[in-house]
């Protein structure tokens, strides 16, 4: 079963979830932008939400701009705090290397997740238990590539 929560909104067009069950909301453009190969821009959605306490939203991109336009977003995910409440906006990056991108108004332009979160109390210790993984980072357990040789 999906949980729901309340959320207070100003918007002039609501987030919507494209499907049941889908776990982002869509965010429309409230401006036209066009993006030049390589550029970013932070395009408003004229969107204000009260999330409650305990509560953040997620902005990441959508995954058709991106696999067919090479529009995303440059700090994904942006993070939406509870205690925010100003103008949700999405800084929108141009990969592609040889066409502009038009953004027009109601243009879907990203998802939010709302999501609950957990604060963290940190204690300070001298040593850190061992684990399987240890101190490996970025590619420390290889990859797979199919190949045979």
């Amino acid at each position: 079963m999906i949980q729901s929560v309340d959320i207070p909104i100003i918007a002039s067009l609501l987030p919507t979830y494209a499907h049941p069950g889908d776990a982002g909301a869509d965010l429309v453009a409230a401006e036209a932008v066009t993006l030049a190969p390589g550029q970013r821009a932070l395009v408003g959605t004229g969107v204000r939400i009260a999330l409650p306490e305990g509560f953040a939203a997620f902005v990441v991109p959508r995954s058709g701009l991106a696999a067919k336009h090479g529009i995303t977003i440059v700090n994904s995910p942006g993070t939406v705090d509870a205690g925010y409440r100003g103008e949700i906006k999405v800084s929108l990056l141009n990969t592609d290397t040889e066409n502009a991108y038009e953004v027009m108004p109601g243009d879907r332009i990203a998802q939010m997740i709302v999501m609950p979160v957990t604060r963290a109390t940190f204690l300070p210790v001298d040593e850190l238990p061992d684990s399987t993984r240890g101190e490996g980072g970025f590619g420390s357990t290889g990859y797979q590539t199919g190949r045979t040789s």
